[in-house]
C-alpha cells in the first residue's frame, strides 16, 4: 500500500494536487463549521420543532457522538475506498445528511439525520491532514498543513457570526442548506483531481466487527459521561456506570486490537515517540481551543447578554489575529525544530488563555481583545509544529490511520475540557457567591467594585442587609460569582495547556522525509 500512495504523489502534477487538496479542505471546514452554527441557534430550533428542552442538547450530542467513533476508522475505511473515493463518500452522505436535517419535521428525525452527519463529516478532517504527507512533498506539507489547519481552526471562530447571521436574516433550515452546494462542488473536484488508486473490498473480509463494537461503545459512553457529568455530578450511578462501561470495553479492545492480525485501528502507531508526544499535544491543544472557543459564548451571553451575532463578531478577532500569523508559522516551520515551535506556542496560548483569567462583570470587547490575540497568533504554532511531530516521519500506509487517532485525541482533549469547564461553572458559583456576600456583608468596597454594588451601601456597612438591598444585590452577586467561575476555569485550562511543554522534550527532532 506503501508503493500506491508514493507513486500518488508522484506522477499527479501539483495543479491537480493541489485542486484536489483544496476540495477535501472545503469539505473539512464545513463539517467543523456545522457543529458551531448549529450550537448558537439550538433555542431557534427547539421552538420550531416542539422539543422538550431536556432533549435539546441531543441535537449536538448524537453529531459528537457519531463523529468520534467515525475520526480512528478513517484509515481502516482509507484502505477500504482509497483516500479519493472515502472523501467523495463521506462528503456526499454529508450532503444528503445536511438536506435531510433541512427537511426535518420532528426531533427524532433531525437526531437520526444528525447521527449520519457527524459520522460522515468525522471521517473528513483526518483523511485531510493525512493528505498533507501522502499528497505531497516535504518542503510543501509545511504550506498544506497551514491551509488545512487556518480551515481547522477558522470554522470555530467564525461559526457563531454565521449561525446567528443564517438564523436571524433566513431561518434555522440555512444552518444545514449552507452544506449542499459546496459539498457538492467538493464532491465533484475531489472525484476529478485526487490520485486515483484501486479500492480494496478484501479489507471487508478482514474486519473485526467485536473490536468495532467495543470501540463505539467505549467511545460513545466516554460522551455521554462528559455530558452527564457536570449536572448529574462525577460520582452519581449514572456517570459512574458510563465509566465503568467506558473502562470495561476500552480495556477489552486494546487487547484485542494489540493482538489481532487485522486490527481495526492500528494503535502501533503510539508505539513511535514523536506520535505519542505529538498526539499528548493534540490532546492538550483540545482543552485548550474547544474550552476557549466554549468559555467566551458563555461569557458574552449569560453575562454581557449579547446575542450569536454580536458574539461571533467579538470572536472574530482570534480569527483575523490567525490568518496573518499563518504566513509566519509556514516560515519559521521550515527553518526551526518542531520542537522549540511547539513549545514556544503551547506557552504562549497558555498566557492567552491566563489572560482571559481576570474578567469582571463589565468586561466586553475592548478587554477580550489583546487574550485573543495573543491565542490567536499562538494557534498555528499549537497545530503545525506538532503535526509534524506525529504524522511527519511515518511510512505514508501508516499515516491515515495515526491521523485518525491523531485528529481523535483533539476531540476526547476538547470533550474532557468542556467537561471540566461546565463542572467548575457549576460547583463554583455558588460557593463564590457566598464569599461575595461575606465580603459585602463586611463593607468591602473591592468586593463592591467588583460586583458593580452602589459604594455608598457597601462603605462602612457591616451584618446583614434589609430585604431591599438583598433584592438589588442578589442578581450583581450571583452574575459576579458566575464571572469568578468562568475565571476560575481560564486558569485552570492555562495550566493545563501550559502543561504540555513537559511532553516535549521527550519527542526526537523530526528528520527530512
Amino acid at each position: 500500500m506503501s508503493e500506491r500512495f508514493e507513486s500518488a504523489r508522484l506522477d499527479e502534477t501539483p495543479a491537480i494536487v493541489w485542486l484536489g487538496f483544496m476540495a477535501m479542505c472545503v469539505g473539512m471546514f464545513m463539517a467543523i463549521l456545522d457543529v458551531q452554527v448549529v450550537a448558537t441557534s439550538l433555542p431557534t430550533i427547539q421552538s420550531a420543532l416542539d422539543i422538550d428542552p431536556d432533549q435539546m442538547s441531543w441535537i449536538q450530542t448524537a453529531y459528537l457522538i457519531a463523529e468520534v467513533v467515525a475520526i480512528p476508522l478513517t484509515g481502516f475505511l482509507t484502505r477500504l475506498l482509497t483516500m479519493r473515493w472515502l472523501f467523495v463518500t463521506a462528503i456526499s452522505l454529508f450532503v444528503a445528511a445536511s438536506a435531510g436535517c433541512a427537511m426535518s419535521g420532528s426531533f427524532g428525525e433531525l437526531v437520526a439525520w444528525r447521527v449520519l452527519q457527524g459520522f460522515s463529516g468525522g471521517t473528513l478532517i483526518p483523511s485531510v491532514f493525512s493528505a498533507v504527507f501522502i499528497l505531497f512533498p516535504n518542503e510543501r506539507q509545511a504550506l498544506a498543513t497551514t491551509i488545512a489547519g487556518v480551515l481547522a481552526v477558522l470554522a470555530p471562530t467564525v461559526g457563531p457570526i454565521v449561525g446567528g447571521w443564517l438564523t436571524q436574516t433566513y431561518s434555522w433550515h440555512w444552518l444545514f442548506l449552507i452544506n449542499i452546494l459546496p459539498g457538492i462542488a467538493s464532491a465533484i473536484l475531489a472525484a476529478r483531481s485526487l490520485p486515483r488508486q484501486a479500492t480494496n473490498p478484501s479489507e471487508l473480509r478482514h474486519l473485526d466487527g467485536l473490536s468495532l463494537l467495543l470501540m463505539a461503545t467505549a467511545l460513545a459512553s466516554l460522551e455521554l459521561s462528559l455530558k452527564e457529568a457536570p449536572t448529574s455530578g462525577w460520582i452519581s450511578a449514572y456517570v459512574l456506570s458510563l465509566l465503568t462501561v467506558c473502562l470495561a470495553s476500552g480495556a477489552v479492545f486494546i487487547w484485542r486490537t494489540l493482538r489481532g492480525n487485522w486490527p481495526i485501528v492500528d494503535l502501533g502507531n503510539f508505539g513511535d515517540r514523536n506520535f505519542l508526544v505529538g498526539s499528548v499535544l493534540s490532546f492538550v491543544l483540545g482543552i485548550g481551543l474547544f474550552g476557549s472557543v466554549y468559555l467566551m459564548p458563555v461569557f458574552l451571553a449569560f453575562i454581557r447578554g449579547h446575542d450569536a451575532l454580536q458574539i461571533g463578531m467579538t470572536m472574530l478577532v482570534t480569527g483575523v489575529a490567525q490568518l496573518i500569523t499563518a504566513p509566519i508559522a509556514v516560515a519559521l516551520e521550515k527553518r526551526m525544530d518542531a520542537r522549540l515551535l511547539s513549545a514556544a506556542g503551547f506557552a504562549l496560548f497558555a498566557i492567552g488563555v491566563g489572560m482571559s483569567a481576570f474578567q469582571d462583570p463589565r468586561s466586553d470587547y475592548d478587554a477580550m481583545f489583546w487574550p485573543q490575540v495573543v491565542r490567536g497568533v499562538a494557534i498555528m504554532f499549537c497545530l503545525l509544529p506538532p503535526t509534524r511531530l506525529a504524522l511527519g516521519t511515518l511510512p505514508p500506509d501508516r499515516i491515515p490511520d495515526a491521523s485518525g487517532l491523531f485528529n481523535l485525541m483533539r476531540n476526547l482533549g476538547g470533550a474532557i475540557g468542556i467537561a471540566l469547564i461546565d463542572t467548575i461553572i457549576y460547583t463554583r458559583s455558588e460557593p463564590l457567591g457566598q464569599v461575595l456576600w461575606t465580603r459585602l456583608q463586611a463593607g468591602d468596597v473591592e468586593a463592591a467594585t467588583f460586583v458593580g454594588a452602589p459604594l455608598q451601601t457597601i462603605s462602612g456597612h457591616s451584618g446583614s442587609f434589609d430585604a431591599d438591598t438583598t433584592a438589588l444585590l442578589d442578581p450583581l452577586v450571583q452574575t459576579a460569582a458566575s464571572v469568578q467561575a468562568i475565571n476560575e476555569a481560564w486558569m485552570v485550562i492555562a495550566v493545563l495547556t501550559g502543561c504540555a511543554l513537559l511532553s516535549v522534550p521527550f519527542a526526537r527532532r523530526p528528520t527530512s522525509t
